[in-house]
């Protein structure tokens, strides 16, 4: 299972405990220090569409209109915390996020 997050994030700190505690073995992949690949980024997009980009995040607040109007994957690559997270791999599909819909289908 590929993971992608943010070592200081609550919520993926608690989604790799969880899925560690059911079993899961994690490839880590930490955003901000690893970076994402753009065809990784290319392939979230093409499954998640404008939901990858967290507007709600500090980061979006203090980007300027032009930065905001610009190519996703090009935002997502110069600010790789804009990105929701986590994104979880796990036998070909992507989960986006961590709410109760990604822990029924992963955990039960």
């Amino acid at each position: 299972m590929r993971f992608w997050g943010l070592k200081n994030c609550d919520t993926c700190r608690r989604a790799a405990k969880e899925l560690e505690a059911a079993g899961y073995d994690l490839e880590r992949v930490d955003v901000r220090s690893d970076g994402v690949e753009r065809g990784d980024l290319e392939r979230f997009f093409e499954a998640f569409g404008d939901a990858l980009v967290n507007r709600r995040s500090t980061t979006w607040r203090a980007l300027d209109d032009a930065e905001r109007a610009g190519d996703a994957i090009d935002l997502l690559i110069a600010h790789p915390t804009l990105m929701k997270r986590p994104v979880i791999e796990h036998d070909g599909a992507l989960y986006l996020g961590y709410g109760a819909d990604v822990r029924s289908v992963l955990i039960g």
